[in-house]
């Protein structure tokens, strides 16, 4: 009795300590590398959705065509998450994103293909035709931001009522410019923003890319450091940063080789050809050259808008207000402007979602932004944006979109009805708020 006595604590403390060293070892590695534990956590989450809907599609998603696919389609709410990062930091929240994003979409659309032709005079093919459709729908996003942004700021009108009627009207106006009526063909160039078999960069510059992508990441990492040396600040460990780099660089040039490892089916190469009176080789398969256009764009996105938020004074502003707006304005900050210079920025990110996702269908239409300002909602708060304001990064909010476009890919490939696939959008909504405020409850 006395030996077993006493070795149920001896065994007990050795697990114990087994499981302290394991823990400790963990937190070592995070301290070391500074990795954010909430998106590990959503990469975590996001490989566990990728597996488990390739296993259950019978190995349908995780293939080059899937995943190419997958990239393109989340590229318009990606953009317009970023935006919304800045929104609700703020906390405000803007219910007329996707409704911004089909009114400007229509404009953009009847812009080149009825107005600059049959009022103006271009001819088909004119290289202005793309540039002052694109220009057009920019200023007018800029402008209805600023209106909006108006409102809220100066008229002290809550956003939600703002943005809420902001819904109704652009959707409204989105069908009196056209009566309801669908604008299709648009420009040939203007196609290429949308993706397709001619809206990627080629597979040699694809891997240009990639490349500059890598050097990019190793200097960050090297400049990063000298930073900390000049400021007296503390070094991660050279292993620490000589893994990220590895890492990234391997997901960066990993992302390079399956965009060009999607072959196009030779006949719907030709249909796009002859649509746009382009002349192709006989024979073989036509590959998917690379990255898509609108998979740039978004990523060019997300990087001004981490840039804007994390090295400008105007993203210093953004996050002071959301953490505490009378102490932002009794220190002197201007949070009337920057309110409504947030949500000019937004409705610039709608118009550029718009462009992608107008181009992708080549065709405007009354249905171009239902509902994604569900997704765009959605995509920020699983990416980290707290509710309460004051936290949120473009990189949480970008995965965000990812994963909530591969639910909603992987629920298509499985078969699963519209009716459920909301269900499921809308449960993971409100999972990711409830784990967001016990997050921040132990923090």
């Amino acid at each position: 009795m006395t030996d077993t006595t006493s070795n149920q604590p001896v065994a007990g403390t050795a697990a114990d300590r087994a499981r302290a060293s394991e823990l400790s070892a963990a937190g070592r590695f995070l301290k070391a590398t500074e990795l954010d534990t909430r998106m590990l956590g959503m990469v975590g989450a996001l490989l566990v959705i990728w597996v488990g809907i390739h296993i259950l599609s019978g190995g349908l998603f995780l293939t080059p065509r899937n995943l190419w696919n997958l990239s393109v389609q989340t590229s318009s709410v990606a953009i317009m998450a970023t935006g919304m990062v800045l929104v609700i930091v703020m906390r405000n929240i803007d219910l007329s994103v996707g409704s911004v994003e089909g009114v400007i979409g229509m404009i953009m659309g009847v812009a080149q293909a009825e107005f600059l032709i049959r009022v103006i005079g271009f001819q088909l093919g004119n290289p202005w035709l793309w540039v002052i459709a694109l220009a057009a729908g920019v200023v007018l996003g800029l402008l209805i931001g600023a209106f909006q942004g108006f409102i809220i700021a100066y008229m002290e009108v809550p956003a939600f009522i703002v943005t809420l009627g902001g819904l109704l009207v652009w959707r409204g106006m989105a069908w009196l410019i056209t009566s309801g009526r669908t604008v299709a063909p648009l420009d040939a160039t203007f196609q290429l923003m949308g993706g397709g078999p001619r809206g990627s960069i080629g597979a040699t510059a694809s891997w240009i890319v990639g490349i500059v992508a890598c050097a990019a990441v190793a200097f960050a990492l090297l400049n990063g450091r000298s930073q900390r040396k000049r400021f007296s600040f503390p070094l991660r460990p050279v292993w620490a940063e000589t893994l990220l780099g590895v890492v990234a660089c391997a997901a960066i040039l990993g992302a390079v080789w399956i965009a060009n490892s999607y072959p196009w089916p030779i006949g719907i190469v030709r249909q796009y050809a002859q649509q746009n009176g382009i002349t192709i080789p006989e024979g073989g398969l036509f590959i998917a050259h690379g990255i898509a256009i609108p998979v740039l764009m978004a990523v060019t996105v997300g990087i001004i808008m981490t840039f804007i938020t994390k090295r400008t004074r105007f993203g210093r502003y953004v996050f002071a207000i959301g953490g505490n707006p009378e102490a932002a304005e009794l220190a002197g900050i201007n949070t009337r402007w920057v309110t409504m210079k947030v949500f000019m920025i937004m409705g610039v990110l709608a118009a550029i979602s718009a462009a992608i996702s107008s181009a992708r269908l080549n065709a405007s239409t009354n249905a171009l932004g239902t509902l994604d300002e569900l997704l765009v909602i959605a995509a920020a708060v699983i990416g980290g944006t707290s509710l309460a304001g004051g936290a949120g990064t473009v990189m949480g909010a970008m995965l965000g979109a990812l994963l909530m476009q591969s639910l909603q890919s992987g629920m298509v490939l499985l078969g699963i009805d519209s009716p459920l696939q909301s269900i499921v959008v809308g449960a993971v909504l409100v999972i990711a708020v409830w784990l967001d405020t016990v997050y921040r409850k132990r923090v």
